[in-house]
């Protein structure tokens, strides 16, 4: 665990380098991205992120001060279609990008930093680490994905979760590897994430920190009470992807008798598999489509987070505390440890559809226990709130005390040019 601490007065001078920034939003990075860059500016921290976004310019993003850059690789939109031999080509960049050395070693000695962040490291490229010790720059490093380890940044294969990076990928991600010795502290949302890392061989320098993702408010006002007059109701958003394990959920819906529970899907998907998802579900299952969090919530009794996926975190589990929702998850990667059974929901064994209709059916059965585990989601969202995650970070920062300090004349002077 990271004991909390202090900040220094006045705070720290960080460039935190993004894979991905807001208004781009690919998930949950972008967003967890911003969260942190605002709870270091609360907390005192002189923050400027760097972002690769198809575009030079400066601006004030939501109260953030954010540089935006043109990507040093071939291409920054890695989700956009593109030709074989431009995506190779962007993965083989992406071991160390020596364009990328020298803009990001621009950007240090034009802000002149204390501390450099890296939030991902897609795009802004591994060649941060190797700039900012060539500048004397302590650098922390925060892991959102499998992307160090696994060029899809999933490390699944043929169906299944690969219990070890491949020869190909172990291949590919040489640089990445080589690289993450120039890193002085990482953080994980998960131990999970974390381990995962170091036992292949990352990292060896850096000291190792668990820094969940933080939520803003806790949005419920109490406990919700067990649903009368109507069944419990279960949900699941995010992306209809089989990854997700929504075929799991469809399956155990089937296996509850007719009326016993309800179910609503919102997400959006795409081709054959989220058109046909439908008809895998009881009829009066309700796709809901796109939907905002703050308004599906309060809809749902109970949330069913059934991935396959290993997750290295799983956010869409501390956004349902903080509406006082419970939440049964797959035992996937990073997500058994949020959630904690018989107090702020269950675990089931990823794919097993029986297990999560038996964990269904005995909510279904007892809808009482839905109160009590609702008690316990918002129990559980107060270690989430920002102030403590805040602290979390000013502890990564003390661990690289002994490597604080001011940016060397070089950069000073390089600054000046």
């Amino acid at each position: 665990m990271v004991e909390a601490v202090g900040h220094r007065e006045g705070g720290r001078r960080i460039l935190m380098a993004c894979a991905a920034f807001p208004p781009f939003i690919d998930g949950g990075g972008p967003i967890s991205a911003m969260m942190v860059a605002k709870l270091l500016i609360a907390r005192g921290h002189e923050v400027e992120v760097v972002n690769v976004s198809g575009e030079d310019k400066h601006e004030i993003f939501d109260g953030v001060p954010v540089r935006r850059l043109k990507s040093p690789n071939v291409d920054w939109n890695y989700r956009l279609p593109r030709p074989a031999w431009r995506k190779a080509l962007w993965h083989a960049l992406e071991n160390f990008n020596p364009r990328a050395f020298f803009v990001m070693r621009r950007e240090m000695k034009r802000f002149r930093p204390e501390i450099v962040l890296t939030d991902s490291i897609e795009n802004v490229n591994v060649a941060t680490w190797a700039a900012a010790k060539s500048l004397g720059l302590p650098t922390v490093h925060i892991l959102r994905s499998a992307f160090l380890l696994c060029w899809k940044a999933s490390m699944r294969k043929g169906g299944g979760n690969c219990g070890r990076a491949c020869g190909s990928c172990q291949a590919t991600s040489y640089g990445k590897k080589l690289t993450s010795r120039f890193v002085d502290a990482v953080v994980g949302e998960t131990g999970f994430i974390v381990g995962r890392h170091l036992e292949h061989g990352y990292f060896p320098n850096a000291k190792p920190h668990i820094v969940p993702g933080a939520i803003t408010e806790i949005v419920a006002p109490g406990p919700r009470a067990a649903p009368e007059g109507r069944p419990v109701r279960f949900g699941f958003i995010g992306v209809l992807d089989p990854v997700k394990g929504l075929d799991t959920l469809a399956a155990a819906a089937r296996r509850l008798a007719p009326g016993q529970a309800e179910f609503l899907v919102a997400g959006t998907g795409f081709g054959d598999y989220a058109e046909t998802l439908p008809a895998k579900f009881p009829a009066d299952a309700r796709f809901l489509g796109w939907t905002k969090p703050a308004d599906f919530f309060p809809e749902i009794d109970v949330l069913v987070v059934p991935s396959l996926f290993q997750e290295p975190f799983g956010r869409v589990a501390i956004e349902a505390f903080a509406h006082g929702v419970p939440v049964i998850a797959a035992r996937s990667g990073g997500l058994p440890e949020t959630i904690e059974p018989d107090f702020n929901g269950d675990v089931f064994e990823p794919g097993d559809d029986v297990e999560l209709a038996e964990k269904l059916a005995s909510l279904a059965a007892q809808p009482q226990r839905i109160a009590r585990l609702s008690a316990g989601a918002l129990a559980s969202a107060a270690k989430y709130l920002t102030p403590r995650i805040a602290a979390g970070f000013d502890a990564v920062f003390a661990s690289i005390e002994p490597a604080l300090r001011p940016a060397p004349a070089a950069a000073v002077q390089g600054a000046r040019a």
